[in-house]
Order: C-alpha cells, then structure tokens, then sequence
C-alpha cells in the first residue's frame, strides 16, 4: 500500500511538474510583492498611529478596524467583483497581490505601533537632546529600535500573507493552489494533489520562518543578544 502510494505520487510530480512549478512561481511573486507592501504600509502607518499624526492616524484607524474585522475572502471578492460595478476593473493579477497585501499591511500597522511605542522614552529623549528633530529622531532611533521589536510578530503576518495567497483560487489566479486543483480535476488524483501541495507550503512556510529569525536574531538589540 505504503510502495503503491509512493509510486503514484512520484509518477504525479514527474507528469505536472512544470505547471505545478509555474503555479509556484506566481505565488511566489504575489506573496512577494504583498510582503513588501505589508512593511511599508506597517511601518507607515504604524508611526503614524504611534506618533499621533492628525487625520493619517484616523485614517489609519479605520483601515486597521476595517481589513481585520471582515474575512479576505470578503475582501478579494470585493476588489474582483464589486469595484466593477462602479467603474474600477482591475485585472487578476493586480487584484492577487492588491488584496493579500491590503490584509498584511493592516495586520503590520498594528506590530509597527505597537513597536515604535515601545521604544523606551529616554532613547527618543536623549535624541532631541543631542539637538534631532522629530524626524531624525524617528529615523535613527524610534524606526531601528521599534523595527526589531515589531519583527517577531511581523514574522506571523508574512507566513500568514504567503498562505493566504491560496485563497486566490476563488478568483482562478492561476498560483499553486490554482494549478494543483486544475490538475485534479483532471487527473482526479486527489490524494497526490494535497500531499503536494500540504509539503510545498510546509517547505515555504518553514523557509520564510527560519530567514526571518535568522534576521531577527542578527538585528536583535545588545541587550537580547
């Protein structure tokens, strides 16, 4: 049974391999795209709500409350399907990364501020001492201290943003999960499909958790080393 299994799965991957690996490829470039968008907006609107920034940080508030209080798939369909019907058409592609990252960015907004506003006091003191303004002192000290203590749970939304790029389907993006059901609804290889499609985001997930605590342990501060 274990040999048959074997067999079959290995006999799956040798015949879908190129298209299993295009599929892989687009994830890839939509959760890395999302990714990248997820810090900026974390960090921009992260310092925005930890500084108190008038109206950017009431925006922000909203768009936070907003994005993590409604299901993504409510919200890919929403960008695909409902902005249409006021004149805005955004190809699958756009709507791909636009949503994941969108979702990321909010969850990121949230470990931004909650580590800039962890930075402690005499730091940002003993800047403006030394005669920084507001924004060379969040450059050089409030953005570098509260960046590495936002980066453990930074690390949850950027494996959260890579898995998430599987509910793409529902709009058939043609990224991994895409591509392995399509080979299942003509293969009708069921078993083979998940098993490959669980080990290849278990490889994905496991790689980007260890690079990032790679860097989270080379960025940690003195004092945590």
């Amino acid at each position: 049974m274990t040999l048959a299994v074997t067999y079959d799965l290995g006999s799956y991957v040798s015949e879908n391999w190129e298209f299993l690996l295009r599929g892989l490829g687009r994830t890839l470039l939509v959760s890395a795209i999302a990714i990248t968008g997820a810090f900026a907006i974390g960090a921009v609107l992260g310092a925005a709500r930890a500084h108190r920034v008038p109206v950017l940080s009431q925006v922000a508030a909203i768009y936070v409350e907003v994005i993590r209080n409604t299901p993504i798939l409510v919200q890919i369909f929403f960008l695909y399907f409902a902005l249409p019907q006021v004149g805005i058409r955004l190809d699958v592609f756009t709507v791909a990364w636009l949503s994941v990252m969108v979702w990321g960015g909010a969850f990121n907004t949230e470990n931004f501020r909650a580590g800039f506003e962890a930075v402690p006091f005499r730091f940002r003191e003993a800047a403006l001492a030394l005669g920084f303004g507001r924004l060379r002192t969040f450059f050089n000290i409030t953005f570098p201290i509260g960046g590495r203590i936002a980066l453990p749970s930074s690390i949850n939304t950027y494996i959260a943003v890579l898995k998430n790029t599987a509910l793409l389907y529902v709009i058939s993006y043609e990224e991994l999960t895409t591509s392995a059901f399509q080979i299942n609804a003509r293969t009708l290889e069921t078993l083979e499909t998940l098993t490959v499609l669980g080990v290849v985001y278990l490889t994905l997930v496991w790689t980007l958790s260890a690079s990032i605590r790679w860097l989270e342990g080379h960025l940690a501060l003195p004092e945590e080393r």
